[in-house]
Order: structure tokens, then sequence, then C-alpha cells
């Protein structure tokens, strides 16, 4: 099963750790991309602070984040799964899983991002910021910028088994799996339904779909499942007391579509 998650936009600082090595990052496929991606954002944040902080998009309160960027060749790094925070990786909560679930959450977990491509939640990164929506001047677009690379290096990391895509939208444009590899992902969303007046209301919550989206894969990891494709996924889901409607593809080459529906917010 291969498990593809978005990055979190607030990170942990970096860790005390060796520098950056670059080629011990997963997906060595990816490496010529990584490197023409790190050598312009390091050079745009060096030379130009303002022109930076426009590219990347960010606040006033963020122009620190400008700093990071510029030493990301030198900073010290910590496993990718301790630098993306946030909502769904407080819920995944992958320090707390017992050896087992970490060694299965090392396989099985892919992170994608607008500087790294994708990494493995054990590969070591510096803290950064660049989203996947980012325009480099030299680059471009970086969702249409990855595209090619992945094209060449995801349909081997997916393998024969189950891919499961929690992407957000700005993550899918790097990667969509076609043909053979397409019928066997899941991409899901997560609705909260509720009763007015006795009419039930579905509706998509941003924090709560990420916070349900990593205990999902918690309790998958802490299971040990190992569905072999959509289907059997929907029946796992169900066994581990999620309520799922699943839409199985219109025809060949197309990924299924599956929700989860919960109740309750938190």
């Amino acid at each position: 099963m291969l498990v593809l998650l978005p990055p979190s936009e607030g990170k942990a600082a970096s860790g005390r750790g060796a520098p950056l090595r670059p080629e011990s990052l997963s997906l060595p496929g990816l490496a010529a991309a990584r490197a023409a991606v790190l050598d312009e954002l390091v050079e745009l944040c060096a030379a130009d602070e303002e022109k930076a902080r426009e590219v990347l998009g960010l606040s006033e309160g963020l122009r620190g984040e400008i700093a990071k960027n510029v030493e990301l060749r030198t900073a010290g790094t910590r496993p990718a799964g301790e630098i993306y925070t946030g909502v769904l990786y407080d819920a995944l909560d992958l320090a707390s899983l017992d050896a087992a679930a970490r060694r299965r959450a090392g396989r099985s977990l892919l992170v994608f991002s607008g500087l790294w491509g994708a990494v493995r939640v054990g590969d070591r990164i510096p803290s950064y910021r660049c989203s996947m929506g980012v325009k480099l001047p030299g680059l471009g677009a970086l969702g249409a910028y990855w595209r090619g690379p992945m094209a060449q290096v995801l349909p081997e990391a997916a393998g024969d088994g189950l891919v499961l895509d929690l992407r957000s939208s700005a993550y899918t444009a790097a990667w969509k799996p076609k043909g053979e590899v397409a019928q066997r992902t899941a991409s899901v969303r997560v609705l909260h339904s509720q009763t007015v007046d006795g009419v039930e209301k579905r509706s998509v919550v941003s924090h709560f779909n990420k916070a349900t989206k990593g205990r999902l894969v918690r309790d998958l990891l802490v299971a040990g499942a190992r569905p072999k494709g959509p289907a059997e996924l929907v029946e796992t889901l169900r066994e581990l007391g999620y309520v799922v409607e699943a839409e199985a593809p219109a025809r060949a080459g197309r990924a299924w579509s599956l929700d989860v529906v919960v109740t309750e917010i938190h």
C-alpha cells in the first residue's frame, strides 16, 4: 500500500542533525529535479528578500521563512515525519506508534512537496517554505514542473498494490495516477453529515477533513491492514468503524472515489 499525503504549511524547526544529503533521499529518480528547485529557491531567497516573499506568497509576519530557505544546504535535518506538523500529522501522531506500525509508515507513507517532489517520512530534511502552488521565476509553477519527473518515478514506487490518495488539490497537480495504477487508486474525501429540520446535509470541513485523514491512516497502520485494492480498502475501513461510501470508476483507467462520512467534528 502506498499512501499519498500532502505536507503541512507550518513545519517544525530544523533539527541538530547533519545537514541535508540529497543523495540519501528516497526516490532517487527525482534527484535532478530536486536540485534544480533547491538551487533556484536558495538563490531567490538569498538575492532579494522582498521578491522572495512575493513569490512564496508570505505575509509580512512570515518574512523569517525566507532566511530559513537561504540556509537549506547547511541547516540541520530531521525525519520528514517530524518536520511536517499541523492537523493531519497531529492526528497521525507517528511518534506514538509502536515499532511495527512505524516500520509500516516508513514503507508506505509518501509526502508530496513543492521543494522535494515527494519524500518518505524517514527521509531527513531541513525545515523549509515552498508550497506546490509556488511559481518560481526560472522553473514556473511547481505543480506543472513536477509532472514529468513524477510520471517517471511514481508508477514504480506504487508497485502493484493499493494507492491511497489523501492529497489536497494543489498536490494532485504534480502526479495523477493513470492506466493500471489508477484502477487501484482510491481518492478519499471526508464529509460531515448533520440533520437539520429532518433533512440530512453534508459538507466538507477543511480542518476536520485533515484530522480524519490522519486518524484513518493511523488506524490502518496500527491494524497492519494490507488491502490489495480499493474494494478491499472499503471493507477494511468499515471493519475499523468508518462509514464509507464508494464509487467505482465509470470506465477503466480511472481512480475510485471514496467518501468517509462523519457526524462529529473534533
